[in-house]
């Protein structure tokens, strides 16, 4: 045989060597199978390697002289020692650099004031996609952290509302509660006064019927819980705004008062 005969013949060799484990591997019970799934996978990919491999006739003579040459290219690799452990410990790091990396960007993204026509019309459709995915990631967040804090028929609002702000800030916080709470207008179980604040806080253009906006909408918790979220979220708005003030006042040296004249002595 040629080489190409060779390394055909092996290949065919190595390949029904690992169809007859397989077949023997279905039968077992599954902790069996389990103890068996890493041996499976090295050995497919060592089929696998073997279809563009082309070994020298000594080399594929070799093997093909063993009764089982896959397992034999098993144990050896089995016996070596790999970076496989440094490069799985890598992906979990550089995935968790990733999702990291993404988290940021989407609490850093500037919230976009307009719609997707204007977005579209002034060439910032980049921005406004953006703000939409921190929009969205934003409003689930907050559904999540409702029903998080819940139970026992309380809601701990202060935490719920601490989660979600740490990790957008009050400006995309304020706009998702507002853009929920002038959708559910007609909701008796939103507050006046929350419905009253919600109609100050600036919306797109289009918010009325953008069907964007309406995607925007905390809708996977009970609108009483999100008016008391709300309720909370609005009175940490407030807090920066107090707090720099102090903070101001503290940091400000105190005013010096004039130094009253001296009293003249009487002459005598």
């Amino acid at each position: 045989m040629n080489t190409n005969d060779l390394n055909t013949a092996l290949y065919e060799k190595i390949a029904a060597e690992q169809d007859k484990f397989r077949d023997w591997l279905k039968s077992q019970p599954p902790a069996e199978i389990l103890n068996h799934a890493y041996e499976y996978t090295v050995r497919e990919d060592i089929v696998m390697a073997m279809e563009e491999l082309e070994l020298t006739d000594a080399q594929a003579k070799a093997l093909l002289d063993s009764p089982s040459p896959l397992a034999d290219v098993y144990r050896y690799f089995e016996k070596l020692e790999t970076g496989y452990m440094d490069v799985i410990r890598d992906s979990i790091e550089n995935r968790a650099d990733d999702v990291c990396r993404a988290q940021e960007e989407l609490r850093s993204a500037p919230l976009y004031p307009h719609s997707a026509v204007y977005a579209s019309e002034h060439g910032e459709m980049a921005q406004y996609n953006l703000s939409y995915q921190a929009n969205s990631a934003c409003k689930e967040a907050i559904e999540q952290a409702i029903s998080a804090h819940y139970g026992e028929n309380r809601l701990d609002t202060e935490s719920a509302v601490k989660d979600v702000l740490k990790k957008f800030g009050p400006e995309r916080v304020q706009f998702i509660l507002a853009n929920t709470i002038q959708h559910k207008n007609h909701d008796g179980r939103i507050s006046q006064d929350n419905k009253a604040w919600a109609k100050t806080i600036p919306m797109p253009e289009d918010s009325g019927t953008s069907r964007h906006c309406a995607y925007l909408v905390v809708d996977g918790v009970n609108p009483g819980l999100t008016d008391l979220f709300t309720r909370q979220a609005r009175k940490a708005f407030q807090e920066p705004e107090k707090g720099s003030v102090l903070q101001k006042l503290k940091q400000e040296p105190p005013a010096h008062k004039p130094a009253a004249p001296k009293k003249r002595e009487p002459e005598r």
